[in-house]
């Protein structure tokens, strides 16, 4: 979120794409989630009547959110997956910001996820915990897909929300794109509107409850455990994730990913169980932060954690911002620009899922084994606890 937004390593992704098209295209396949369950996905438009939209001008205007829901799933063997991107013209504005051809965006289209739609739901009477993912500024909300699908065939439903003026772009069902604000660009901004966008977490999960009470698709009516439920963020959204912890109780875990925290949560803390996944400041140098985002970023997650009493604070050395989010699929050439860094970028992602997996599978599943053999399986990884 500091040094580099999503929109401009995107950017960097789509220049190496259009450098070596057949490739970058032909490479990017999502991995299959190791876990027991299928995994299925449907998409949902809602709007907060309730709550006017803080970014327009029109007081009138209400608060409105795409959310794609992932869940444990049986899907028919004839079952074609669902597109990782559907319309690639959602990510048209970053083009124009970047001053790219739109056409360079295209082939997200053609990648293929492991999830079906509207797949029936696993098991029987069972109900899954449920977590809400933000996702990242100037990004969008299947930027972290890898991650999302093996939480999924594990035993969680994730709803992943596209926070609209700070999202890429968003397409409502009736045509509308709404595109990035770009006083998103501006720090300042951003810590005014996270409480905002925070409320758009709060909002999901109140979605999601009734979901479960009364699915009009029929779906995942009494699927949902949302007595269990949980929320992480990668960027912007670790801070969102972070400030919804502090605003709402019903989040019972926190999981903020390479971010500093919002000015209210180093204020006054955070009750639920939160686990940080970053890098050590070598690492940001290296990758080109600032030192002041360094120094932002290192010194509010240590005083939160300093304040907490069930916390966990990971750093991966070797990782860049984009290393924990499907960015090193996107083409090979990704570690070549930057935009990665240089660990492999299986073992990135098996760090990140193996952490995510122990964190929520000891405070949503209630599993005090769930941490065992972490720290001797990654070594180069800096695990602390309070």
């Amino acid at each position: 979120m500091t040094a580099r937004l999503f929109a401009v390593a995107l950017g960097a992704i789509a220049m190496a794409i259009g450098v070596a098209l057949p490739s970058a295209v032909r490479i990017f396949r999502l991995p299959r989630p190791s876990g027991p369950y299928e995994v299925g996905t449907i998409t949902h438009h809602w709007v907060d009547d309730d709550r006017p939209d803080l970014f327009t001008a029109d007081p009138a205007d209400r608060r409105e959110l795409v959310v794609q829901i992932w869940y444990p799933a049986t899907c028919p063997a004839s079952a074609s997956p669902a597109p990782y991107v559907p319309d690639a013209e959602v990510l048209a504005p970053l083009a124009k910001l970047l001053e790219l051809p739109r056409f360079l965006l295209r082939p997200l289209e053609h990648v293929s996820t492991n999830a079906v739609p509207c797949a029936p739901v696993a098991g029987v009477g069972q109900s899954f915990p449920v977590l809400i993912f933000s996702p990242g500024r100037g990004g969008y909300r299947q930027h972290n897909t890898w991650q999302v699908e093996e939480l999924v065939s594990r035993g969680y439903v994730v709803a992943a929300i596209d926070h609209p003026h700070a999202a890429a772009g968003v397409r409502f069902p009736d045509g509308r794109l709404v595109t990035l604000d770009s006083r998103m660009l501006d720090n300042d901004f951003v810590d005014v509107v996270v409480p905002f966008l925070a409320q758009d977490a709060v909002f999901t999960l109140d979605q999601l409850t009734a979901l479960n009470h009364a699915d009009p698709t029929g779906i995942l009516t009494g699927r949902l455990d949302v007595s269990r439920a949980g929320i992480f963020g990668l960027s912007l959204g670790g801070e969102v994730a972070a400030e919804a912890c502090r605003q709402e109780s019903r989040f019972r875990a926190c999981l903020p990913m390479d971010v500093w925290m919002p000015p209210g949560v180093v204020r006054s803390g955070l009750s639920q169980p939160t686990m940080w996944l970053t890098r050590d400041a070598g690492t940001m140098r290296r990758e080109g932060w600032r030192q002041a985002d360094i120094d932002r970023t290192l010194d509010t997650i240590r005083a939160v954690f300093d304040m907490s009493g069930d916390a966990y604070l990971v750093r991966v050395p070797g990782m860049y911002h984009q290393d924990f989010s499907d960015a090193a699929l996107l083409s090979p050439l990704t570690r070549w620009l930057g935009v990665t860094g240089p660990i492999d970028k299986n073992r990135a992602h098996d760090i990140v899922t193996a952490c995510s997996l122990a964190f929520f599978d000891r405070h949503l599943k209630d599993r005090p084994a769930a941490f065992d053999g972490l720290a001797e399986r990654y070594p180069e990884v800096l695990f602390e606890t309070s």
